[in-house]
Order: C-alpha cells, then sequence, then structure tokens
C-alpha cells in the first residue's frame, strides 16, 4: 500500500484549521469529479460514517469511510482524526491532525495510506504522487475557504 503525507503551515486558529479540514461535503468541493454524502447523524463523532462518490455517471465508484478516531483540538491541544476506507477500489486509512505552528499558526499534518483495487505493486510511486498532489490541492483549498 503506498503511504504519502503532507505538511502545511496556515495562518488559522487550532480550531478553524480543524473545522475546515473535517467538513466532510467540502471535501467535495475541492476533490475533482467528488460527491461527499454523510450516512451518520452530525456532528462527526467516533462512528461518523461517509461515502466519497468519485467519477462521472455510471463511471464512478463509492469510497465509504469510517471515523475510528475524533480528537478535536482543545485548550491549545492537537487534533487528531482517523478514517478507515472500507471500500472495493479503495482501502486503507487517513489521519489529519492539527497542531501549534510557529508564530501562532496551524501545522496541519495529512497521513494516508491507500491501497487502489486491480492495480498493481509496480504502481505504488505513481499512487502515491498523484494522490500527495490531489490532496495537497485539496487541503490547500479547504484551509483557504471560509
Amino acid at each position: 500500500m503506498p503511504f504519502f503525507s503532507l505538511e502545511r503551515t496556515v495562518p488559522l486558529p487550532l480550531d478553524e484549521a480543524w473545522r475546515r479540514l473535517t467538513d466532510w461535503p467540502r471535501h467535495g468541493d475541492a476533490v475533482p469529479l467528488t460527491r461527499i454524502t454523510v450516512v451518520t447523524s452530525t456532528p462527526t463523532h467516533e462512528g461518523t460514517r461517509f461515502v466519497a462518490r468519485s467519477g462521472i455517471g455510471p463511471l464512478g465508484f463509492d469510497d465509504p469511510m469510517d471515523v475510528t478516531l475524533w480528537r478535536p483540538p482543545a485548550d491549545g491541544e492537537p487534533g487528531l482524526c482517523r478514517l478507515e476506507k472500507r471500500g472495493r477500489v479503495m482501502r486503507g486509512w487517513a489521519e489529519i491532525e492539527v497542531r501549534p505552528g510557529p508564530g501562532g499558526r496551524t501545522r496541519v499534518v495529512w497521513r494516508e495510506d491507500l491501497s487502489v483495487r486491480f492495480l498493481p505493486r509496480v504502481l505504488d510511486g505513481a499512487v502515491a504522487f498523484t494522490a500527495r498532489t490531489v490532496f495537497g490541492r485539496a487541503a490547500n483549498q479547504l484551509l483557504r475557504r471560509a
């Protein structure tokens, strides 16, 4: 399974960076050809489930995810969310962490270990590069917009 991580330092308070990164439907606005549907009650908590539908019409796939760790930032302490990907095409996990950064800013760390079914392991490097690029742009967009 290819692993990738990315980091950003943003001029936002911890709770605002957290709010922007864990507003699941907004991910659909930031990831091309993707729509997010939350299938459990809000607010997000351990056990929240949502589905990312990627593709065009019938040429797409569902990427169901479960929140398995939900620790929002509090009193200046870091926040951490862990997602388990349980789809037929995409499997693995993702973590989104926010922690205090330099100069009152927030440091964001996004880690992901994913497996794409039907792709040979020889393509792991290309998958990791593509995922890092797509999710890096998505993180930038999510952190820029209110």
